[in-house]
């Protein structure tokens, strides 16, 4: 794009979880906010404030009060409404657009802030929420009255967007009937060239002691049930009584990251199943990418997983339940491979593939042309999209849900 011919826009992202407790939408919000702000204009993140952290991002970061939420840690809940100081910040802002990435108390200001200021909101939907309100709430009326909840705040911004056509499927499936834009997610991971994918994978040799030939499994991600894991460990279980030798590494935290190391001790995998912990550093991840051969993520819960388009970017395809949100446009043993959704059909799966590494090498090219999506192209689309919300809203003065 012409620098010339940049017209510069003032906008916030408005989330209900930032660094340093970070997920995909986090992710999503982190690299809208740096592509933005460099290329487009002043653009604030809007998120709760974490004990302890410091913000050092080249963008602004707004943070407002929050509290503990035992039941989904490590995620915080904000109570911006009791915080004088983000208040008077907040009513003092001067945003030409702002965009939700979550309908819950950072959606709420976000609309509010839209609305005083007379200014076009749009918001994405990213997550299953219905299933996070099930485990927490514990019932199935419960868990539903709080979706219609969610379809009346998507009812109530001027544009709705979803990374994929699944995962607009979920929010028609919730109840709401309104247009739904599709804008996919990205990498900030670039494609590194085969000498660098060299170096990457004999750094990680080197500092994992991982043995020539042996399989490297990868799972990057929060530590929850929800993403399947316990499918994975029994996957490998059964992987192990076939007599094949292979290395697991699991990346990330949460709440059921104990339980997942007590699975492994108790399944006999303790040797060959590691846990890294979260790793923020992206350096640090590179060459775990590189060096993986397979990225296991047979997650139902993720919708356009981030770490799927990471992996595809170090030509690591990724393992996904064939008809799950996070397998849409992929093609097995093209790009990705599917399974059923059973420990025996995973297992099945990567002792087929440990003695053909030119099907997994195969995948992984296909991964890399076709599923790999850098940051700063999306945000380049994002941009214009704004722009055009941007007009429309001011023509029509708000009246509007444009399409």
């Amino acid at each position: 794009m012409n620098d010339a011919a940049i017209e510069q826009l003032s906008t916030a992202q408005f989330n209900d979880a930032f660094r340093p407790i970070m997920d995909g939408v986090g992710g999503c919000v982190e690299n809208y906010a740096r592509w933005l702000n460099a290329r487009y204009g002043q653009c604030t993140v809007v998120a709760p404030r974490v004990p302890g952290y410091v913000d050092l991002q080249p963008y602004t970061v707004l943070r407002f009060h929050s509290v503990a939420f035992p039941p989904m840690r490590p995620y915080r809940i904000g109570v911006p409404w009791c915080d004088g100081r983000f208040l008077r910040t907040l009513r003092n802002a001067r945003w030409e657009l702002v965009h939700a990435h979550a309908p819950f108390v950072a959606g709420t200001l976000a609309l509010q802030t839209a609305r005083r200021l007379g200014i076009p909101i749009v918001a994405t939907f990213h997550s299953k929420y219905r299933e996070d309100f099930l485990k927490v709430l514990g019932s199935q009326r419960l868990a539903q009255l709080a979706a219609r909840r969610i379809v009346s705040f998507f009812h109530s911004v001027d544009q709705v967007w979803a990374p994929n056509s699944a995962t607009a499927d979920t929010l028609r499936s919730y109840g709401f009937n309104g247009p739904v834009q599709i804008v996919p997610n990205g990498s900030d991971l670039a494609v590194p060239a085969p000498h660098e994918l060299e170096q990457y994978r004999a750094q990680a040799d080197s500092e994992l002691q991982l043995e020539p030939g042996v399989p490297l499994y990868l799972f990057v991600g929060q530590h929850r049930w929800e993403k399947n894991v316990r499918l994975i460990i029994e996957a490998l279980e059964l992987l192990l009584r076939r007599g094949r030798r292979f290395r697991m590494l699991f990346v990330g935290a949460g709440y059921a990251a104990g339980e997942m190391q007590r699975l492994v001790r108790n399944r006999g995998l303790a040797d060959r199943v590691g846990f890294l912990g979260l790793i923020t550093d992206r350096e640090r991840l590179k060459p775990l990418y590189a060096r993986a051969d397979i990225f296991l993520f047979p997650s139902l819960y993720d919708n356009a997983p981030l770490v799927m388009r990471e992996a595809a970017a170090f030509s690591c395809p990724a393992v996904l339940v064939a008809g799950s949100t996070a397998a849409e446009n992929t093609v097995h043993g093209e790009n990705a491979f599917l399974i059923e959704n059973r420990a025996e059909s995973l297992c099945h799966l990567l002792d087929h593939l440990a003695d053909r590494p030119h099907l997994v090498a195969r995948a992984g090219t296909g991964a890399r042309e076709t599923i790999y999506l850098p940051w700063d192209q999306v945000v380049d689309e994002v941009y214009l999209r704004y722009l055009d919300l941007r007009t429309h809203y001011h023509r029509n003065r708000g009246t509007f849900q444009f399409a």
